[in-house]
């Protein structure tokens, strides 16, 4: 059964090396049949919030906030790739994910963070487990950490030498953890209306 999965990613400088990595998701999650789609902030060009989605009066909102919004909730689960800024979370992904809250609720995460470095990203993938618990979403065990990027994945992100084979055997365990708490997901759901 084929799983809707937004792939999130947060970065908006110019040469952005983290794009490697959301489009490596989207490709290998799309290979194993689900329906993927890549929800990339800095193309969605949410202002700073100010106002969630969830104040704003019914049919109010700003169109691309109704139309994520709309996307979320259809979603059955969602892979958050992040660098790591200082030791935490990009702003540019937190910002996007702040303006909503309920739409998240009930439905599996996993974390892909990335650094230049051989980190990857770690910091910042533990900071967020966190963050999308708190927001409702079950966030599953399997993470990849993708340092150095650049020896990882190439520009078309595809994985190079011994770095990229060892992302390409963590990913199969983070997409198999994934496709098991979708299914359990929905499961549940269709069981059980969730309590609030």
């Amino acid at each position: 059964m084929s799983d809707r999965i937004l792939v999130l990613y947060g970065s908006y400088r110019f040469d952005r090396m983290g794009i490697r990595l959301a489009d490596y998701l989207v490709r290998g999650l799309a290979a194993r049949g689900n329906d993927v789609e890549l929800i990339d902030a800095r193309a969605v060009g949410l202002p700073m919030l100010d106002r969630m989605y969830k104040e704003y009066p019914k049919g109010e909102a700003p169109s691309a906030l109704e139309t994520l919004a709309e996307k979320i909730r259809m979603a059955d689960a969602f892979v958050f790739v992040t660098g790591e800024y200082n030791w935490g979370p990009q702003p540019g992904l937190k910002n996007l994910t702040d303006h909503f809250l309920e739409e998240w609720f009930w439905r599996p995460a996993a974390i892909a963070s990335y650094s230049a470095g051989r980190a990857g990203g770690a910091r910042a993938n533990a900071v967020w487990h966190g963050m999308l618990s708190e927001m409702g979403m079950v966030v599953i065990s399997s993470t990849l950490t993708v340092g150095p990027i650049a020896a990882t994945l190439d520009a078309e992100g595809m994985p190079t030498g011994s770095a990229g084979e060892a992302l390409d055997k963590s990913f199969h365990n983070l997409a198999e953890d994934l496709a098991w708490w979708a299914e359990a997901a929905k499961s549940q759901r269709a069981r059980r209306a969730p309590p609030y």
